[in-house]
Protein backbone atom coordinates (compact mmCIF):
# COMPACT_ATOMS: atom_id res chain seq x y z
CA UNK A 1 0.00 0.00 0.00
CA UNK A 2 1.19 3.23 -0.77
CA UNK A 3 0.05 7.44 -0.55
CA UNK A 4 1.33 10.47 -1.92
CA UNK A 5 3.87 12.41 0.11
CA UNK A 6 1.80 15.22 2.19
CA UNK A 7 3.68 18.24 3.96
CA UNK A 8 4.29 17.00 8.31
CA UNK A 9 4.28 19.21 11.01
CA UNK A 10 6.44 18.78 13.68
CA UNK A 11 5.99 15.28 15.52
CA UNK A 12 3.16 14.81 17.87
CA UNK A 13 4.45 12.50 20.01
CA UNK A 14 7.94 10.58 19.73
CA UNK A 15 8.53 8.45 16.77
CA UNK A 16 5.00 9.82 15.09
CA UNK A 17 4.07 12.29 12.66
CA UNK A 18 0.78 13.87 11.80
CA UNK A 19 0.57 14.38 7.98
CA UNK A 20 -2.01 16.35 6.01
CA UNK A 21 -3.91 14.75 3.46
CA UNK A 22 -6.53 16.32 0.81
CA UNK A 23 -10.63 16.21 1.89
CA UNK A 24 -11.62 13.71 -0.23
CA UNK A 25 -8.85 11.24 1.03
CA UNK A 26 -11.54 9.23 2.93
CA UNK A 27 -12.53 7.34 -0.22
CA UNK A 28 -9.13 5.88 -0.82
CA UNK A 29 -9.77 4.67 2.77
CA UNK A 30 -12.77 3.30 2.43
CA UNK A 31 -11.56 1.33 -0.92
CA UNK A 32 -8.60 -0.16 1.36
CA UNK A 33 -11.04 -1.10 3.74
CA UNK A 34 -12.67 -2.72 1.11
CA UNK A 35 -10.09 -4.87 -0.28
CA UNK A 36 -9.21 -6.00 3.27
CA UNK A 37 -12.80 -6.69 4.17
CA UNK A 38 -12.83 -9.05 0.44
CA UNK A 39 -9.46 -10.77 1.13
CA UNK A 40 -10.62 -12.39 4.82
CA UNK A 41 -14.34 -11.85 4.64
CA UNK A 42 -15.06 -14.48 7.47
CA UNK A 43 -13.00 -11.92 9.68
CA UNK A 44 -14.93 -8.91 9.05
CA UNK A 45 -18.51 -10.43 8.54
CA UNK A 46 -18.03 -12.83 11.68
CA UNK A 47 -17.37 -9.24 13.68
CA UNK A 48 -19.64 -7.52 11.74
CA UNK A 49 -22.75 -10.05 12.85
CA UNK A 50 -21.23 -10.30 16.66
CA UNK A 51 -21.51 -6.45 16.84
CA UNK A 52 -25.11 -6.28 15.37
CA UNK A 53 -26.07 -9.04 17.75
CA UNK A 54 -25.02 -6.80 20.39
CA UNK A 55 -27.07 -4.01 19.00
CA UNK A 56 -30.40 -5.95 18.98
CA UNK A 57 -29.47 -7.81 22.22
CA UNK A 58 -29.45 -3.63 23.75
CA UNK A 59 -32.58 -2.96 21.91
CA UNK A 60 -34.56 -5.61 23.42
CA UNK A 61 -32.81 -5.37 26.89
CA UNK A 62 -34.45 -1.73 26.60
CA UNK A 63 -37.75 -2.70 25.55
CA UNK A 64 -37.93 -5.58 28.22
CA UNK A 65 -37.12 -2.80 30.60
CA UNK A 66 -39.60 -0.08 29.36
CA UNK A 67 -36.85 2.37 28.71
CA UNK A 68 -38.09 2.99 24.95
CA UNK A 69 -36.98 6.50 25.81
CA UNK A 70 -33.54 5.07 26.13
CA UNK A 71 -32.71 3.26 23.00
CA UNK A 72 -31.78 5.93 20.70
CA UNK A 73 -28.98 7.41 23.01
CA UNK A 74 -27.86 4.11 23.92
CA UNK A 75 -27.26 3.12 20.40
CA UNK A 76 -25.86 6.10 19.79
CA UNK A 77 -23.62 5.77 23.06
CA UNK A 78 -23.32 1.97 21.34
CA UNK A 79 -21.01 3.23 18.22
CA UNK A 80 -19.03 5.68 21.09
CA UNK A 81 -17.56 2.53 21.94
CA UNK A 82 -17.65 0.82 18.51
CA UNK A 83 -13.90 1.69 18.12
CA UNK A 84 -12.60 -0.57 20.89
CA UNK A 85 -14.49 -3.41 19.84
CA UNK A 86 -12.77 -3.29 15.82
CA UNK A 87 -9.51 -4.18 17.99
CA UNK A 88 -9.87 -7.00 15.75
CA UNK A 89 -10.54 -6.10 12.90
CA UNK A 90 -7.38 -3.63 12.84
CA UNK A 91 -5.39 -6.32 13.57
CA UNK A 92 -6.72 -8.35 10.89
CA UNK A 93 -5.67 -4.82 8.22
CA UNK A 94 -2.63 -4.73 10.07
CA UNK A 95 -2.00 -9.00 9.43
CA UNK A 96 -2.85 -8.53 5.57
CA UNK A 97 -0.52 -5.74 5.22
CA UNK A 98 2.17 -7.58 6.77
CA UNK A 99 1.87 -10.31 4.98
CA UNK A 100 0.98 -12.40 7.84
CA UNK A 101 -2.30 -15.43 7.85
CA UNK A 102 -5.04 -13.81 8.52
CA UNK A 103 -7.56 -15.51 10.81
CA UNK A 104 -9.81 -15.16 13.59
CA UNK A 105 -7.87 -16.58 16.30
CA UNK A 106 -4.68 -14.42 15.11
CA UNK A 107 -7.12 -10.95 14.69
CA UNK A 108 -8.46 -11.64 18.32
CA UNK A 109 -4.86 -11.06 19.07
CA UNK A 110 -5.97 -7.22 18.14
CA UNK A 111 -7.04 -7.16 22.21
CA UNK A 112 -4.30 -8.63 23.85
CA UNK A 113 -1.39 -5.88 22.19
CA UNK A 114 -0.90 -3.57 24.28
CA UNK A 115 -3.82 -4.74 26.37
CA UNK A 116 -3.24 -2.53 29.68
CA UNK A 117 -3.50 0.62 27.44
CA UNK A 118 -6.43 -0.46 24.85
CA UNK A 119 -8.31 -1.58 28.29
CA UNK A 120 -7.80 2.50 29.67
CA UNK A 121 -9.25 3.55 26.48
CA UNK A 122 -12.60 1.01 26.89
CA UNK A 123 -13.15 2.81 30.48
CA UNK A 124 -12.68 5.87 29.04
CA UNK A 125 -15.32 5.15 26.32
CA UNK A 126 -17.39 3.52 28.44
CA UNK A 127 -17.53 6.27 30.71
CA UNK A 128 -18.27 8.34 27.91
CA UNK A 129 -21.00 6.23 27.10
CA UNK A 130 -22.46 6.13 30.62
CA UNK A 131 -22.38 10.00 31.03
CA UNK A 132 -24.01 10.48 27.77
CA UNK A 133 -26.98 8.16 28.84
CA UNK A 134 -27.24 10.20 32.06
CA UNK A 135 -27.30 13.42 30.05
CA UNK A 136 -29.89 12.15 27.53
CA UNK A 137 -32.22 10.95 30.66
CA UNK A 138 -31.86 14.32 32.34
CA UNK A 139 -32.74 16.53 28.89
CA UNK A 140 -35.54 14.01 28.45
CA UNK A 141 -37.02 14.94 31.50
CA UNK A 142 -35.99 18.57 31.05
CA UNK A 143 -38.60 18.93 28.15
CA UNK A 144 -40.83 15.73 29.26
CA UNK A 145 -41.59 16.31 33.06
CA UNK A 146 -40.64 13.37 35.35
CA UNK A 147 -44.44 12.70 35.51
CA UNK A 148 -44.40 11.85 32.01
CA UNK A 149 -44.68 8.09 31.90
CA UNK A 150 -47.45 6.85 29.57
CA UNK A 151 -47.79 2.94 29.27
CA UNK A 152 -44.65 1.69 26.69
CA UNK A 153 -47.24 1.10 23.55
CA UNK A 154 -48.31 4.66 23.66
CA UNK A 155 -45.14 6.53 24.29
CA UNK A 156 -44.04 7.38 20.94
CA UNK A 157 -47.76 9.05 19.81
CA UNK A 158 -47.59 10.38 23.08
CA UNK A 159 -44.26 12.28 22.65
CA UNK A 160 -45.62 12.68 18.78
CA UNK A 161 -48.51 14.83 20.38
CA UNK A 162 -46.46 17.01 22.78
CA UNK A 163 -45.32 20.27 21.99
CA UNK A 164 -41.46 19.31 23.51
CA UNK A 165 -41.07 17.13 20.90
CA UNK A 166 -39.37 19.43 18.52
CA UNK A 167 -37.32 21.37 20.92
CA UNK A 168 -36.22 17.83 22.56
CA UNK A 169 -34.53 16.74 19.50
CA UNK A 170 -33.10 19.64 18.67
CA UNK A 171 -31.16 19.91 22.24
CA UNK A 172 -30.49 16.59 22.26
CA UNK A 173 -29.43 16.16 18.86
CA UNK A 174 -26.70 19.06 19.55
CA UNK A 175 -25.47 17.47 22.91
CA UNK A 176 -25.39 13.81 21.39
CA UNK A 177 -23.03 15.98 18.45
CA UNK A 178 -21.13 17.22 21.11
CA UNK A 179 -20.35 13.76 22.50
CA UNK A 180 -20.09 12.46 19.14
CA UNK A 181 -17.34 14.84 18.10
CA UNK A 182 -15.04 14.05 21.31
CA UNK A 183 -15.37 10.70 21.29
CA UNK A 184 -14.10 10.89 17.49
CA UNK A 185 -11.24 13.13 18.30
CA UNK A 186 -9.61 10.76 20.76
CA UNK A 187 -10.69 7.52 18.97
CA UNK A 188 -10.04 8.56 15.22
CA UNK A 189 -6.83 6.81 15.22
CA UNK A 190 -5.52 6.22 19.02
CA UNK A 191 -7.07 2.56 18.91
CA UNK A 192 -5.55 1.31 16.11
CA UNK A 193 -2.08 3.12 16.74
CA UNK A 194 -2.45 1.01 20.08
CA UNK A 195 -2.87 -2.41 18.41
CA UNK A 196 0.06 -1.31 16.29
CA UNK A 197 2.54 0.33 18.59
CA UNK A 198 3.79 -0.28 22.26
CA UNK A 199 2.45 3.29 23.65
CA UNK A 200 0.38 4.45 26.45
CA UNK A 201 -3.24 5.77 25.99
CA UNK A 202 -2.43 9.20 26.63
CA UNK A 203 -0.10 9.46 23.83
CA UNK A 204 -2.57 7.67 21.70
CA UNK A 205 -5.21 10.24 22.09
CA UNK A 206 -3.21 13.16 21.93
CA UNK A 207 -1.89 12.08 18.44
CA UNK A 208 -5.33 11.35 17.73
CA UNK A 209 -6.92 14.59 18.86
CA UNK A 210 -3.68 16.33 16.83
CA UNK A 211 -4.47 14.78 14.13
CA UNK A 212 -8.17 15.69 13.56
CA UNK A 213 -7.20 18.96 14.22
CA UNK A 214 -4.18 19.09 11.54
CA UNK A 215 -6.60 17.52 9.13
CA UNK A 216 -10.38 19.05 10.12
CA UNK A 217 -12.26 19.17 6.48
CA UNK A 218 -10.80 15.68 5.46
CA UNK A 219 -11.62 14.26 8.92
CA UNK A 220 -14.88 16.00 9.18
CA UNK A 221 -15.92 14.43 5.74
CA UNK A 222 -14.53 11.08 7.35
CA UNK A 223 -17.01 11.45 10.00
CA UNK A 224 -20.05 12.77 8.29
CA UNK A 225 -19.63 9.50 6.12
CA UNK A 226 -19.85 7.07 9.09
CA UNK A 227 -22.78 9.19 10.20
CA UNK A 228 -24.25 8.56 6.73
CA UNK A 229 -23.36 4.60 5.97
CA UNK A 230 -24.28 4.02 9.78
CA UNK A 231 -27.81 5.79 9.87
CA UNK A 232 -28.39 3.63 6.44
CA UNK A 233 -27.26 0.38 8.15
CA UNK A 234 -29.46 0.93 10.92
CA UNK A 235 -32.53 1.37 8.76
CA UNK A 236 -33.50 -2.84 8.14
CA UNK A 237 -33.09 -3.54 11.65
CA UNK A 238 -29.81 -3.36 12.13
CA UNK A 239 -28.91 -5.73 9.23
CA UNK A 240 -26.65 -3.30 7.57
CA UNK A 241 -24.30 -3.06 10.48
CA UNK A 242 -23.27 -6.85 9.48
CA UNK A 243 -21.71 -5.01 5.98
CA UNK A 244 -20.77 -1.31 7.05
CA UNK A 245 -19.11 -2.12 10.81
CA UNK A 246 -16.10 -4.14 9.40
CA UNK A 247 -15.84 -1.85 6.22
CA UNK A 248 -15.69 1.01 8.39
CA UNK A 249 -13.26 -0.87 10.68
CA UNK A 250 -10.76 -1.73 8.35
CA UNK A 251 -10.73 1.46 6.65
CA UNK A 252 -10.11 2.98 9.88
CA UNK A 253 -7.01 1.63 9.94
CA UNK A 254 -6.09 2.85 6.72
CA UNK A 255 -7.19 6.16 8.20
CA UNK A 256 -4.47 5.51 10.72
CA UNK A 257 -1.62 4.39 8.12
CA UNK A 258 -2.41 7.09 6.07
CA UNK A 259 -2.05 9.96 8.36
CA UNK A 260 0.37 9.11 11.15
CA UNK A 261 4.10 8.34 10.42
Amino acid sequence: MSFDVTPEPPPSAPGSRIRLVPVDRPWVWLTEGWRDLMAAPHVGFTYGAALTACGWALVLLLLWAGALWAILPATAGFFLVAPLLAAGLYEASRRREAGEAVTLAACARGFTRNASQLALMGVVLLLLHLFWVRVAALIFGLFFGINFAPPLEQLPLAMLRSDALLPFLVVGTAVGAAFALAAFAVSAVSIPMLVDRDITAVEAVLVSIRTVAANPAPMAFWAGLIVVFTAMALVPFFLGLTLVLPLIGHATWHAYRDLVR
